[in-house]
């Protein structure tokens, strides 16, 4: 009895240093795993907000000035492509000045380099398309600012028009017929996009801005995909703020752009289905301006690709982001967005590529689409410029390989 009771003593006796020990191996243990843990937590983070997407390169291309079928090629300011005839659709900004507004049908050749390289050998113009009004009429001069479209699995494209707020010409989304350019429908534009210069003084301005309406414009990719199509989803997005979200000119802020979402379906009319923030990139120091100017949807995830244009006194730059909608606030209720905007989770915006970086001169980028499959099986995206019809600049063309796609 007396040997047992000393052999528990000295276990009682060497429990606390024991217990000190693996006190420090456990804190240490744990310091460790923290410090490990950070970077993959961050990581993982991150991928469950984007895809891992990348840019290669492949070459550029300029389209010679010309005209087809009496009407002047210039002023594409957005592109889509028609996987099935494999021709891709650019509309012209004109509005209804040099020839009535008006689509263009191209087809695009690609070429093998010496090395072995995929770049551009030709951009042909095939075939032009008048749009016209639901009576089959061609718009009037002035009457119209086209800047954004998208097709669509029913055989039509939609097309945005900025207006001319400062003339009350209001901004518009409408259906036209690919074949023959007649519209079919048009969507309802909520109030707050809406010119009211014609409304009592007292009341603060509202609307879109001059030229800075909807110039991107795009749809669910997974719409496209076989069978009929419908119902799918359409977004499109200011170019810069509205009126009533303008943050004053000194303002060193990102202006405060809304995306907005509709569903479009075969029975029920197009309807608003969200609308959310959108930071643009501030100004950068010596440019005139910059703007969202297109928007590509890449997966049915709620994931994009946008382009961020700018231009000024040292030239034209433009930057591609991918950005996730899935976690940001609705705003359609929200009036104004000149406030505290802390509460609101606006469109997160991952940089996937600053154009200044490939060392080559860059015109007036406006337009996006994703492409052809390239020969190793990887989609391609594609880049236009809107010459403005100026004699000083080009309609330049740019390929990229996408990669993370799939």
């Amino acid at each position: 009895m007396t040997q047992l009771v000393k052999r528990n003593r000295l276990k009682l006796q060497a429990s606390p240093q024991l217990f000190s020990l693996l006190f420090v191996v456990v804190l240490t243990l744990l310091s460790f795993l923290t410090i490990a843990c950070a970077p993959s937590q961050a990581r993982t983070a991150e991928q469950r907000t984007f895809r891992n997407l990348s840019l290669d390169f492949l070459g550029e291309y300029q389209l010679p000035k010309t005209k087809f079928k009496d009407t002047p090629v210039g002023g594409l300011s957005a592109i889509t492509y028609d996987r099935q005839r494999n021709k891709f659709y650019a509309l012209s900004d004109d509005r209804s000045q040099f020839a009535p507004a008006r689509f263009y049908t191209l087809g695009l050749s690609l070429k093998r380099t010496e090395k072995g390289e995929i770049g551009i050998e030709k951009v042909d113009v095939e075939d032009v398309t008048f749009i016209t009004d639901e009576n089959g009429k061609s718009y009037a001069p002035g009457s119209i600012d086209p800047e954004g479209m998208s097709l669509s699995p029913r055989g039509t494209v939609f097309i945005s028009s900025e207006g001319v707020p400062s003339q009350g010409i209001a901004p518009f989304i409408r259906e036209f017929d690919l074949k023959t350019g007649q519209q079919q429908q048009s969507l309802v534009i909520p109030e707050r996009y809406l010119p009211n210069q014609d409304i009592q003084k007292e009341q603060a301005p509202r609307g879109i801005q001059d030229n800075l309406g909807f110039e991107a414009l795009t749809l669910e990719l997974g719409s496209l995909a076989g069978g009929s199509g419908d119902p799918f989803r359409l977004f499109t997005a200011t170019e810069s703020a509205l009126l009533q979200d303008k943050l004053p000119d000194k303002s060193q802020d990102s202006a405060r752009l809304r995306l907005m979402h509709y569903l479009i379906g075969p029975i029920s009319r197009p309807m608003v289905v969200a609308e959310h923030l959108y930071l643009l990139d501030p100004t950068p120091a010596g440019a005139i301006d910059n703007g969202l100017t297109e928007l590509v949807t890449v997966d049915t995830g709620g994931h994009f690709l946008s382009l961020e244009r700018t231009y000024g006194v040292l030239g034209a730059n433009a930057k591609i982001y991918q950005i996730a909608i899935s976690a940001a606030t609705d705003t359609s209720t929200i009036k104004t967005l000149k406030g505290d905007i802390s509460r609101i989770n606006p469109v997160k915006k991952k940089l996937v590529l600053d154009l200044s970086q490939l060392g080559i001169y860059l015109d007036n980028l406006e337009g996006m689409a994703l492409g052809p499959r390239l020969p190793d099986g990887s989609p391609s995206l594609l880049l236009m410029s809107d010459n403005n019809f100026s004699d000083t600049q080009v309609t330049q063309f740019l390929l990229f390989r996408l990669k993370g796609l799939g």
